[in-house]
């Protein structure tokens, strides 16, 4: 009977083991593909690793990553342990009381860890950046080495201490030559559960955090916002570097073992994750500072401070910026307007934001916007005149447009007749035809834009009626359609053909459009979302002159075409837009990526607090609405 088993017990392990490793596998792979999709290979390039290395938010990213770590890990590790030898020594009473509170922070959410955390930085008003994400790392990884000590030191002879100092052993080497080798185990694996866990860290590190300092767990949240292979690139550098670390811990004391004597070779074992450690350091800041030189330019040793949105700027325009200026950019990203204004709001200090149209109206209205510089700007005359003067700006004293684009429905030609979408617009999102084949976009203003325009209303209508139509509208469609509600997965996953239709920006209609050549793209009749997103700079900026150089810089031919021909959205530069568009340009065909300027019926977002609140209240119940549909 146990023979039996044995067969079916090792299938298991085997399977778990694919389970576990297959994904690491289909990453490495894919770290290696030569188009931007993240599920098709499209052949060999070694593309996405010059990109990793070439980017210096990676590589500060990684560099920062396996800094804090070590760092925090060679902190809490000493200070666990001491606790931990003290904590032996108390009354019973006192050891208890302190092992529960030791518990609570491995108990808690990290999520509440997280805001405590940045909560007493902005009480005591101290800057986020690197000294608090290190400070958060080391408090939250000494519960950790001492929940590992101390079930070692239990186990010890309590007498032990006393024995050695009844023998002449000083305080210092009874603990350092009796106590510690003892619990040595203990203290390795506290060190390496320390370790990991810093590494491994995101929600703590995305709160106490600032000032453009991100470890690796930041950057590729920031960059899986939209499609990036360099997630798989850096993602299997870190897979390297840490199989190279396990590689050192565990094979040199076997090596070492032969060569020495046996009572040396447990001094040499507590050497190895130094070692191993100090490889780490040294491959990471190695990599961190390949490709940076010294420069004599005008800006050099000055820092561009950019508030962007994730994953929206070209593939070497940052680069390509440092080596013109001298400057050193760093890049933040943030996931919606309304985080970027919480931050600016609490006057955070940037140079550079790139904010949406409604929301620049909102920091003009707020006042946290200082005029543009038109001395210090140039080649704005290149600019498309369908994105100047718009509503939010009329005289664009406060911003000159970054990206712009419409909201419509990206289709699969195979499943999807265009006549219906002429017949229905936006209507056909009710059309149980395409029921359970169909992605909402997790926006709330882009959702209610579309259930207002399917019923004939201005989407900046101020009237609850209306707006109540549009909930009742969306609710219907969640309950009835059985719709998959995604934010930017829908780019891949729509140029994988999963789903018949969903709502999309047409900056990522037109990257889907580039893969597949069955998809579509479609604006109703009735109206959408003619929006932009442009460059302003904040009322506190402390280097508004870089600021303006910048500007220049992106709205540049060089600039605004590394910019539109990477990210896929539709840039303001005319001729970089015609090219693009032209023939044998890029996206030579695809009519997403030239927005539409003659409808009537297409309209801008107005910002009013008011209707903002009651929108977000409703998109919230009909989230609810989708939720239990399903």
């Amino acid at each position: 009977m146990k023979k039996g088993k044995r067969p079916f017990g090792r299938f298991l392990m085997v399977l778990m083991i694919v389970f576990f490793y297959l994904p690491i596998l289909y990453m490495i792979i894919f770290s290696f593909n030569q188009g931007k999709s993240l599920t098709a290979f499209t052949g060999f390039s070694l593309r996405w690793y010059r990109h990793m290395l070439e980017s210096r938010d990676m590589m500060e990213a990684l560099y920062t990553t396996f800094g804090v770590a070590l760092i925090a890990t060679a902190v809490s590790t000493v200070v666990g342990t001491i606790s931990a030898i003290g904590l032996s020594k108390s009354r019973k009473i006192v050891r208890d009381l302190v092992m529960q509170v030791n518990n609570l922070p491995l108990m808690n959410p990290e999520i509440v860890t997280a805001i405590g955390f940045m909560l007493l930085f902005i009480t005591f008003q101290v800057e986020k950046g690197y000294a608090t994400m290190l400070l958060a790392h080391i408090a939250f990884c000494i519960p950790y080495v001492m929940l590992s000590v101390m079930p070692k030191i239990r186990s010890l002879d309590p007498n032990l201490a006393d024995a050695a100092m009844d023998l002449g052993a000083t305080p210092w080497k009874a603990l350092t030559r009796v106590i510690v080798p003892q619990i040595t185990p203990g203290i390795i694996s506290g060190a390496l559960i320390a370790f990991t866990m810093s590494v491994d860290d995101f929600i703590i590190s995305y709160f106490v955090t600032g000032s453009g300092v991100k470890n690796l767990s930041i950057m590729v949240y920031t960059m899986s916002k939209r499609v990036n292979p360099s997630i798989n690139a850096i993602s299997t550098l870190v897979v390297v570097i840490i199989t190279v670390v396990l590689v050192i811990i565990n094979v040199a004391p076997v090596v070492m073992a032969k060569r020495e004597k046996k009572d040396e070779i447990g001094k040499k074992k507590m050497v190895v994750p130094g070692i191993a450690a100090a490889a780490v350091l040294i491959l990471i800041f190695g990599l961190s500072k390949m490709g940076q030189k010294e420069s004599e330019l005008p800006y050099a040793g000055q820092t561009l401070h950019v508030y962007n949105w994730g994953e929206y700027t070209g593939e070497n325009i940052i680069r390509d910026f440092e080596e013109k200026t001298g400057a050193v950019v760093v890049m933040e990203n943030f996931d919606s307007n309304e985080q970027m204004y919480i931050k600016v709001a609490n006057g955070e200090p940037y140079d550079i934001l790139v904010p949406s149209d409604y929301m620049i109206q909102r920091l003009i209205d707020e006042k946290l916007l200082q005029k543009l510089d038109y001395s210090r700007l140039y080649g704005l005359e290149n600019l498309n005149d369908a994105v100047m003067g718009l509503p939010y700006d009329p005289e664009n004293d406060y911003s000159i447009p970054y990206f712009w684009g419409t909201v419509g429905i990206v289709y699969d030609k195979t499943k999807v007749d265009e006549a219906d979408l002429e017949k229905e617009g936006f209507a056909i999102f009710l059309d149980e035809k395409y029921k359970g084949d169909i992605y909402l976009y997790d926006s709330e203003r882009d959702s209610f834009m579309m259930a207002l325009k399917s019923l004939g209303y201005s989407m900046n209508t101020e009237s609850e009626e209306e707006l109540q139509e549009a909930y009742e509208w969306l609710t219907q469609c969640v309950k009835t359609m059985k719709p998959e509600i995604v934010t930017d997965e829908i780019i891949d996953n729509m140029a994988q053909g999963r789903k018949a239709l969903g709502l999309i920006y047409s900056g990522d209609a037109t990257y889907v459009m580039s893969e597949n050549e069955n998809m579509g793209f479609y604006l109703p009749e009735e109206g959408t979302n003619l929006w932009s997103d442009a460059m302003v700079i904040p009322a506190n900026a402390k280097n508004p002159e870089l600021a303006h150089e910048f500007i220049n810089h992106v709205c540049s031919y060089e600039g605004a075409y590394d910019n539109s021909s990477y990210v896929g959205y539709t840039s303001a530069n005319q001729e970089v837009m015609e090219e693009l568009s032209g023939e044998g340009g890029d996206y030579e065909g695809i009519n997403a990526y030239i927005p539409r300027t003659d409808n009537p019926n297409d309209e801008v977002f107005v910002y009013n607090e008011d209707t903002r609140k009651i929108i977000s209240n409703l998109w919230s119940k009909v989230k609810i609405a989708a939720s239990n549909a399903s």
